[in-house]
């Protein structure tokens, strides 16, 4: 029994206790509240003090004097009230012990027993616990500490990267600490500052992609520095090396999903917590024990072999802490003392979960205290920090040296989106800290208003420029994210990458250019260059032209794409293995949209280069210099679209049919040839129970009505398919004394519907009795007929009304593979109608792909102060979110489908030009456009695409409360 020198069962539930009740967190105490009990004993001074060391994340250097007898946690405490650190608990101290490894300092043992000689030890300041999502970071602050330690990593050759990926990461840094892009700034800076083991072999690559950040904040920096940081292998990763059963040397690492064996530098093996029953030490063996049923091949019991004891209890320690800080709701409970004798260690992580951290932070939030980080071009910053006296001199902001609170400057905050009904709001996320973050925020927007060009022409080109690097984003996801995802699985035929990418590679290097030169135009415009050359510079017809006679060169790659479509259908229904990974890409973050409607923006774009277009031609007078580059760059892109104008058309009905085929259980073919998408919506339909919602489709040959899946792929189930020939639709809310009500007959059935408006009534009739006219001229008629499974209900007469004894019960006999899956898809068109009660027709889906939009807009919540600023792209219907343009995917997404539009009224309090109100039900949301046009443009939009619109039209801005 004396064995076994330490263990620990991996619980399976978050929240699950160990042992009795003690407190000894790391910091559960607010800055500035004193220790209790044996932790203050330690915090007084009594006689002759120790003084540590302790170097920040920027590499400056604190003293902080302790009393000899001080538990750890009593240094932390001081470390981190001195830097003001409100998310303290992802950060912990480190020092080399004898042994020359890096350890934790422990916050329950006196600091003189864990280190030989504290005065001449360095601790330094370290991320101790690393997010798998830095959104979950909710402090600017943390997130700029956050990126220093990637900073120190890169130079210390822990965070293992390509040349290209650190040389991007680096320019980041660059961009933080001295600002935008200047030749000599750069290489003074880069000459000074040592940001990688191979800066000399890169630094010109680290100057080309430091010009491309050309705005960017400090925070954005930081937040793109995290975001490209954690999508490496080895972000967080910290080596504990040790020998397996044979003897082979391996490497051990612990991140918030569990335990990861790597071989050098290649990563091996993964075993999550939910795998894990147990880890124990014993002198130098490690031993993992898994569930039985998770690796039936594999032994249940894994040995691990350290050099030394003392390494594998530290690794040990470190695996009971991050399990305890990421799957715990609670902090956990120390082991009960033993009365006799002690089995095991008794140690256990004694500070917050992460989820007590996030609440307390949002709990707490209006108690933040910003820091200002200050950017001067001869890279030496000044920082004056509350009460203290003391002046810093460093490249960066120390974190030390603070007696008093830090300034912040405006921060993003990650939202969390949900349909109505499913969740308190659909974009619930912190307000902006109220102590002068919104003053500050709108004196950066007045600055900027009065520093930018006003012309309508420059709105319009800037409109050009945004939508431009969405697309780009867009294409990245087929030429760079499913590339990588079928590749990585050798999922997809060689003949079809071939097809697809020898078409799409192509249009997406010259749009890499176009983009480039658009960038370089603007900058011009607005006066952000060097150059300080306006006059000529203040136009785009010139580019526009060029570019749009280089598009015609594409048009035949543009023409391939109905055939790239079509054969990525057929062999997504052919292979296993490239249907699955088809899937599975669908429900990552980056595939924001359904796959296939990638494949359409090449050729979208150029009816959206068309449309902007002609916005500017409207605008110049013809005798105006840009004019005439203009008109011949809309003659130009006209052409183009005229050739690809019915392929379009084609394209955009088949992605629509396929989308569908994957979204509804019961129909097969719906990609018949021949047939067309016309509406899809929610309607009432009378049964024994009642009036019961269901989403029905109408096509060019049948009606399918259908009801929201309860399965946990979310899909819809089809209930009845109503051929339209010989079809009849009439009116009725006087027969059944249902308001909005029609009756359908057909030749199977006849049914009752009920819709939620009368607009919505008109709708649906009107659609169904062109559809129906359309089928009589057809000299094809339908052969799709009811499944066999809806039979027994087909044998009614024509004029008798149908009242199945429906139910969402009905979902239980109609299980198919696809149930299996544990995610779907729920942010669709589809959905949304469903929960709005509401329909979209096919001219609804082109008009909304016509009038794509891309830029920042300010955002503020109903009963919030603070302003946010977010990159917004609006398609599909729907708004989503991003912290800047260069973000990979949304942080969240608004679907509008059912949303009023107006201006704010006088109750709203919002004194503000360019503002519009958005409202469904009780979520109220406000959004601030930069101009007039901006507004304008918003307004078009949310007018003719939303639905139901607000009856009255927007009034002008200035007239706005």
């Amino acid at each position: 029994m004396g064995e076994i020198e330490g263990s620990y069962r991996v619980l399976q539930t978050p929240g699950t206790r160990l042992g009795a009740q003690f407190n000894a967190g790391i910091s559960t105490l607010e800055p500035g509240q004193s220790l209790s009990g044996n932790m203050v004993s330690g915090s007084k001074s009594h006689g002759r003090g120790l003084q540590i060391r302790v170097q920040g994340l920027d590499d400056s250097q604190e003293f902080f004097d302790i009393d000899p007898k001080a538990l750890g946690q009593a240094l932390l405490s001081e470390v981190f009230h001195r830097g003001n650190l409100i998310e303290s608990d992802y950060f912990g101290l480190e020092f080399q012990n004898m042994q020359m490894n890096w350890v934790w300092l422990e916050p329950t043992k006196p600091v003189v027993r864990q280190v030989r000689r504290p005065p001449n030890t360095l601790f330094r300041l370290s991320v101790k616990f690393f997010p798998p999502d830095p959104g979950q970071l909710q402090e600017e602050y943390t997130r700029y500490l956050f990126s220093l330690q990637m900073k120190r990593d890169l130079m210390e050759s822990r965070l293992i990267c390509t040349e290209n990926t650190g040389a991007l990461l680096a320019s980041h840094l660059v961009q933080s600490e001295i600002g935008d892009y200047d030749d000599v700034a750069d290489r003074d800076y880069l000459r000074v500052n040592k940001l990688l083991p191979y800066q000399d072999k890169v630094q010109e690559r680290i100057m080309e992609l430091h010009c491309r950040h050309l705005g960017q904040t400090p925070a954005e920096s930081d937040f793109q520095i995290l975001e490209i940081a954690r999508k490496l292998e080895m972000y967080g990763v910290r080596f504990h090396p040790a020998a397996d059963r044979e003897g082979t040397k391996i490497n051990l690492a612990v991140a918030h999903m569990g335990l990861q064996v790597f071989q050098g530098t290649t990563k091996i093996n993964t075993f999550n917590w939910s795998k894990i029953r147990k880890l124990s030490f014993k002198r130098k063996r490690f031993l993992i024990k898994l569930h039985p049923e998770v690796h039936v091949c594999i032994s249940d019991h894994l040995l691990c072999n350290f050099v030394l004891r003392d390494q594998c209890k530290i690794f040990w320690k470190i695996c009971v802490e991050y399990h305890s800080f990421f799957r715990l709701f609670d902090q956990p409970l120390p082991k009960s003392k033993a009365i006799l004798f002690t089995r095991g260690s008794s140690f256990r992580y004694s500070g917050r979960t992460q989820k007590q951290l996030v609440e307390y932070v949002r709990e707490n939030g209006a108690k933040r205290t910003p820091y200002q980080r200050c950017v001067f071009p001869s890279i030496v910053y000044t920082v004056f920090i509350g009460k203290t006296d003391s002046v810093v001199d460093s490249p960066q902001l120390s974190p030390f040296n603070t007696k008093g609170p830090l300034c912040l400057s405006p921060s993003f905050q990650m939202s969390t989106l949900s349909l109505p009904g499913q969740a308190p709001s659909p974009l619930q996320s912190p307000i902006l800290s109220e102590v002068g973050s919104n003053a500050r925020l709108e004196e950066e927007e007045e600055g900027r208003r009065k520093r930018y060009p006003t012309d309508k022409a420059y709105f319009i080109a800037k409109e050009i420029l945004t939508t431009e690097r969405t697309y780009l984003k867009d294409l990245e996801v087929i030429t760079v994210w499913f590339r990588s995802a079928v590749i990585k699985e050798n999922a997809m035929p060689e003949g079809l990458m071939t097809l697809l990418f020898s078409n799409i590679d192509p249009i997406y290097e010259f749009h890499r250019g176009f983009l480039k030169e658009l960038d370089q135009r603007l900058a011009l415009w607005e006066g952000r260059s060097n150059a300080h050359v306006k006059g000529d510079y203040q136009r785009i017809g010139d580019v526009m032209l060029r570019n749009m006679c280089a598009l015609k060169e594409f048009t035949s790659y543009l023409q391939k794409h109905d055939e790239v479509l079509t054969e990525l259908e057929k062999a997504t229904k052919r292979l296993k293995k490239l249907e699955t990974v088809y899937k599975e890409f669908e429900l990552q973050k980056v595939c924001y949209l359904p796959l296939n409607t990638f494949l359409l923006k090449p050729i979208q774009r150029l009816m959206h280069y068309k449309l902007i277009l002609e916005r500017l031609c409207k605008h110049y007078s013809p005798a105006h210099r840009d004019h005439d580059d203009c008109k011949e760059a809309l003659k130009e892109v006209a052409e183009i679209a005229t050739q690809l104008q019915s392929s379009l058309i084609r394209l955009e009905n088949f992605q629509k049919l396929t989308e569908l085929q994957r979204d509804l259980i019961g129909i097969e073919n719906l990609t018949a040839p021949g047939r067309e998408f016309i509406r899809e919506g929610c309607l009432y339909k009378l049964t024994k129970k009642g009036l019961q919602q269901r989403m029905f489709f109408l096509f060019s040959d049948m009606l399918l009505y259908t009801s929201k899946g309860v399965t946990a792929t979310n899909q819809f189930k089809v209930h009845g398919q109503l051929p339209l020939h010989g079809m009849i639709v009439e009116e009725s809310e006087n027969e059944w004394s249902v308001p909005h009500c029609f009756t359908i007959y057909s030749a199977q059935r006849t049914i009752v519907v009920a819709a939620s408006s009368k607009v919505e009534m008109g709708k649906w009739i009107e659609d169904l009795n062109l559809a129906i006219d359309m089928a009589k001229k057809s000299q094809e008629k339908s052969s799709i007929f009811l499944d066999a499974g809806l039979s027994d209900r087909s044998n009614r007469s024509s004029d008798e009304v149908s009242l199945e004894q429906e139910s969402e019960d009905d979902m239980n006999s109609s299980r198919t593979s696809l149930d299996k899956q544990t995610h779907h898809r729920a942010n669709t068109t589809m959905h949304v109608c469903w929960h709005r009660n509401t329909s979209v027709s096919m001219s609804d889906h082109s008009l909304a792909v016509e009038n794509q939009l891309s830029g920042y807009l300010l955002r503020k919540f109903k009963n919030s102060n603070g302003w946010q600023k977010l990159w917004v792209v609006f398609t599909n219907f729907c708004l989503f979110f991003y912290k800047t343009h260069q973000d990979d995917f949304p942080l969240a997404s608004l679907p509008l489908l059912g949303y009023t539009v107006s201006t704010p009224e006088e109750s709203d309090s919002i004194h503000k030009e360019y503002v519009f109100k958005l409202q469904f039900k009780s979520h109220v949301y406000f959004f601030r456009a930069e101009s007039e046009y901006t507004f304008e443009r918003y307004e078009h939009i949310v007018l003719f695409i939303i639905y139901p619109v607000t009856p009255r039209a927007l009034s002008h801005p200035s007239q706005g409360g």
